[in-house]
């Protein structure tokens, strides 16, 4: 036996407050009372009412509500609003673009909905809209990809031609951008997704572009060759920027105290020594033992004073004086070791010179800036090769030639190393290399100390590992030159959130300088040219002038195809010099940050490129800020400026319980599976694209952002309630008065209506607003409660019995016709451009004979007549009253002296004069419906005789007292609306007589 579909309610009503069940309650009672109507029998009246009918389905499954509009919403629409708005104004979005690997995640989903809700406003506002879809399609782990496809080891990629790996590189880019974009269309976003329609970094248009954008840093002096230490990643091999790293908190390291035995000492320290002692050794700490090696001086601070320790076992130390307690402490030093009386400054120990352990007999000591005491021995272990500090302070002093490294691109060893120390040559430094070096310390008698700490450590971003610094010869920008127009361009940028500003200025004050040189095969070249014997570079604006004019024509991979001799110069091919091309790839943040140059190219407006660009928060150090730097590194002599006028960042997304989404932990949630449904779709139900869509615009994105298939239920209902207020007004019209709508006129209208009408123009004016400022949480709350608490439990409930009741062409159901249509239209136009697929449900339900998109109506204003706020002054007095009949209702159904609100009256007792009385008597015909009674009556006395009444309820509302009674209705039943104001005897000569007067009425009307 089926069980009444009301249970579930039923089972709400025990939980709920006392005016919830009541509300309740009626709800349940008003569906109840006609459809028991309208299945009572021959000799009923259900034929005569307007029951709600609609093929607009509460819910469905996505690929029945969605998948019929896809198209007309997204690339149908985008065609449409371009062709047809060229005299309208611009918007830009600006993609960033994605990287074209593996599946998308809901961080994708999050960024491009955003970006979608934004456009589609825009496309409402009547504006035109420009926004490309990208993607970055170069870089390292599309070029391991292909050579695992290639089934070739990374380390053995120079092996191989180039020519092999791009081709491939370039397959695997493109099949994972084509996977990308049929993912992306079914979130429902709005673009020209063609060939045509989209920008990847790998296009030969785009790299000739980037390649001017090269060309004009080099001709405004900013970009520059070096050896010197960069971050390098040994997993990658290739040198990395400060962008390209995230830091891990407790990596472990080896951390070593070691004795650098001095072997000439300066003239302050030789005063000092200890008589009848040998000479001390200088003893430095490390995190970094495998870099001893590379060992060529040891820094002091010149200010500092250094003591000489001498320790039981006759060794002895020069240590920081102010450091010698931690070190006796911690034990380095051993028990009670003695301490010469006498100390000197780093200044007057400058001179002396130390035998390193692995490389040079005299290495020098000499003074530095940054050598501290804070930490370690204050005397610092300097390997130009692997520290910019300590290559800055080497060269600093004067110091020319080589610097040791022994280091190659996989982070091993080398033969460098010397003979003496072969057995480290092809052990890896951040492995078993540096294992090695210590044990060669200690069998050197220099490892004072070793321990394991953990601390902050920088790893390759893509590949999750550590990094190093290592010396290479490497091509860098100077952003010295440009970092202060970048910050006075940000002045003029609106953030979002404001918080954000300070972040990004961050990053590019802190930044000297960039190196843009890769280590990679898949990419776009450095087109600089080598001279053969002395190593010089050439890349000038003359030669890039040349070398990009032969790439514009055969494409860029003829750099790799074609002979050197096609790219040297006009001017350099007198020369007896031998050329040879370079190897090096640009850096992918280059690659993308230089896309600031399509939009300008594309001529859409003058001055800034973009009016948005959003991102996650990582891109303040990514894209963000390449694009930034590009863009003004580029810019003539006029007033710097940026490339985009704002921008936009979201947060992560994280799981219910704040953690990041990973595989390992098994708390990923896909975005296809939210579409579509998982495996088991009783645990992972198909929700289609606006769900997904409403949840991104229901979290407070400028934060990291959990989700869950908690979160997830809840957004589905939220849509289930907007959905069901559609589906009330379409239920309760009918075809005819779609398309001959009632037109009123705003005076003639109820205070019923006119308020209703009044939170329209609110909710219709907060809308606006908020999607002016990117505040898309708001619409989405602001809409809830106005469909919830506004419509479905307040006007539409109010107004069943007038919709399924009244005559068709009964004035008062043509004005409630009229107002919720117009309400209908405004709601659907506010939600559009978060739930597009809903919007052209709808609107295909609104207008079937139209083919076009609910978009080409634009935004939907709300006259500002509907603005009335002694309307809704006057409510909240109506409200106030209503309330206590409510409760009252409530308490006398508990009593139960009444089964239903119908059987009751209200009479209010008022003063004749005062403004609450005109506002009742003026509204004297709907306060019944308002309060889902039979019948009002007022006066300043009100005698009824009655075979029971409640107690009066008194209300003060300013200066009036006003008192409330709830009666049984004197009237009878009426058989087809259910109220209780029937006028008829038991000798009613037929079934029409035994009804209501207004039910009369509309059935003799219909006759």
């Amino acid at each position: 036996m089926a069980l009444p579909s009301h249970l579930p309610l039923l089972a709400t009503l025990r939980i709920a407050c006392a005016r919830c069940r009541l509300d309740l309650c009626r709800n349940l009672y008003s569906s109840a009372r006609f459809n028991s109507t309208q299945a009572s029998g021959k000799n009923s009246f259900a034929n005569t009412l307007l029951l709600p009918k609609t093929s607009f389905p509460l819910w469905a499954e996505p690929s029945q509500r969605e998948v019929p509009y896809r198209k007309k919403t997204t690339a149908d629409l985008y065609e449409w609003q371009w062709k047809n708005r060229d005299q309208a104004q611009t918007f830009v979005l600006h993609d960033g673009p994605p990287y074209a690997n593996g599946s998308l995640h809901c961080g994708h989903a999050l960024n491009k909905i955003l970006k979608d809700i934004i456009n589609r406003f825009h496309v409402m506002q009547g504006h035109r809209v420009h926004y490309m879809p990208g993607w970055d399609c170069h870089g390292l782990p599309i070029e391991n990809k292909a050579l695992q496809e290639l089934k070739v080891e990374p380390g053995d990629a120079r092996t191989i031609p180039a020519a092999k790996i791009r081709s491939a590189a370039r397959e695997v880019a493109l099949r994972e951008m084509e996977k990308q974009k049929n993912e992306f269309q079914e979130f429902g976003i709005m673009a020209d997704w063609s060939s045509d329609g989209c920008y990847r970094t790998l296009d030969h248009a785009y790299e000739i572009r980037q390649l001017k954008v090269l060309q004009r840093m080099v001709e405004q002096g900013l970009i520059t060759r070096h050896h010197r230490p960069v971050y390098w990643s040994p997993s990658s091999i290739s040198a990395l920027a400060e962008a390209e790293l995230t830091y891990v908190d407790d990596h472990r390291s080896q951390a070593v105290h070691v004795a650098f035995p001095i072997q000439s000492c300066s003239p302050a320290l030789q005063k000092i020594l200890p008589a009848n002692g040998g000479l001390p050794s200088l003893m430095i700490w490390t995190t970094t033992p495998w870099t001893v090696p590379s060992n060529m001086a040891v820094a002091v601070n010149a200010e500092i004073d250094y003591s000489i320790a001498v320790c039981q076992d006759g060794r002895s130390f020069i240590v920081a004086t102010s450091r010698a307690e931690e070190l006796v402490n911690a034990g380095v030093l051993g028990e009670d070791p003695v301490f010469v009386t006498q100390t000197i400054t780093g200044a007057e120990l400058a001179g002396t010179t130390y035998k390193s352990p692995f490389g040079m007999a005299q290495s020098p000591v000499f003074t530095a800036k940054h050598v501290t005491a804070d930490s370690g021995t204050g005397l610092v272990h300097t390997a130009p090769a692997h520290g910019p500090e300590d290559y800055a302070v080497w060269r600093g002093t004067k110091h020319e030639g080589d610097i040791l490294c022994p280091v190659d691109n996989e982070g091993k060893f080398t033969d460098a190393v010397g003979d003496e120390w072969a057995r480290l040559v092809g052990k890896e430094v951040l492995g078993d290399g540096n294992i090695e070096v210590i044990r060669i310390l200690k069998e050197q008698g220099l490892l004072v100390k070793k321990e394991t700490i953990r601390h902050r450590y920088p790893y390759d971003w893509k590949s999750k590992k550590p990094v190093i610094f290592r010396a290479t010869s490497q091509w860098f920008t100077n952003l010295d030159k440009i970092k202060d127009k970048a910050l006075e361009a940000l002045k003029d940028v609106k953030f979002y959130p404001e918080a954000s500003r300070s972040r990004l200025e961050a990053f590019v004050r802190e930044r000297s300088e960039w190196c843009i040189s890769r280590q990679r095969t898949w990419g776009v070249p450095i087109p600089a040219l080598y001279d053969s014997v002395t190593d010089e570079a050439l890349l000038t604006s003359e030669s890039l002038e040349h070398i990009i004019g032969v790439l514009s024509e055969k494409g860029v991979n003829h750099w790799w195809d074609g002979p050197v001799e096609d790219f040297i110069p006009p001017s350099e091919r007198a020369s007896a010099r031998t050329w040879k091309k370079g190897a090096d790839t640009i850096d992918v943040w280059f690659d993308s940050g230089s896309s600031w140059s399509l939009i300008r190219d594309l001529g859409l407006r003058n001055g800034v490129y973009a009016d948005v660009c959003l991102e996650g928060s990582d891109q303040h150090r990514g894209w963000f800020q390449s694009l930034l730097l590009t863009a003004v590194s580029c810019a003539k002599d006029e007033k710097p400026r940026a490339p985009y006028g704002t921008l936009i960042t979201h947060g992560f997304i994280l799981d219910a319980k704040g953690k990041k989404m990973s595989k390992s932990l098994g708390n990923v949630i896909s975005p296809m599976s939210i579409i579509h449904g998982g495996k088991d779709k009783k645990k992972e139900p198909a929700y289609g694209a606006d769900v997904l869509r409403l949840w991104a615009a229901t979290v407070e994105y400028g934060k990291d952002v959990s989700l869950s298939p908690t979160v997830l239920i809840q957004a589905a209902e939220t849509l289930r309630k907007i959905r069901n207020s559609a589906r009330f007004v379409l239920g309760n019209i009918c075809s005819a008065e779609i398309r001959n709508p009632v037109s009123f006129e705003h005076q003639d209208l109820g205070l019923l209506e006119r308020y209703v009408l009044h939170e329209l123009h609110g909710l219709e004016k907060g809308a606006l607003e908020a999607y002016s400022t990117y505040n898309f949480q708001k619409i989405v709350h602001s809409v809830s409660a106005f469909t919830n608490n506004i419509l479905s439990s307040f006007y539409f409930d109010i107004m069943k019995d007038t919709l399924y009741a009244d005559s068709p062409s009964g004035p008062n159901r043509q004005k409630a016709i009229g107002v919720m249509l117009e309400i209908l239209r405004v709601l659907c136009s506010i939600v559009a451009p978060i739930l597009p697929h809903l919007a052209e449900e709808v609107y295909a339900h609104l207008d079937q004979s139209n083919s076009g998109s609910a978009f080409q109506l634009g935004w939907r204003s709300v006259p500002s007549i509907y603005e009335d706020m002694q309307v809704w002054h006057d409510m909240q007095h109506v409200l106030s009253i209503r309330g206590i009949v409510l409760e009252s209702l409530e308490r006398i159904r508990q009593e139960k002296l009444l089964r239903s609100a119908l059987e009751a009256c209200v009479d209010i007792k008022v003063p004749g004069n005062g403004p609450i009385a005109s506002i009742l008597q003026r509204e004297k015909e709907t306060l019944a419906s308002l309060f889902i009674v039979s019948g009002v009556t007022l006066g300043d006395e009100i005698e009824v005789e009655h075979p029971w009444s409640h107690a009066d309820r008194q209300i003060i509302i300013g200066s009036e007292s006003i008192s409330i009674r709830i009666r049984p209705s004197l009237g009878s039943k009426c058989p087809r609306c259910w109220k209780w104001t029937a006028n008829h005897s038991k000798s009613a000569q037929n079934d029409v007589e035994r009804l209501c007067g207004r039910c009369q009425d509309t059935i003799r009307s219909a006759s």
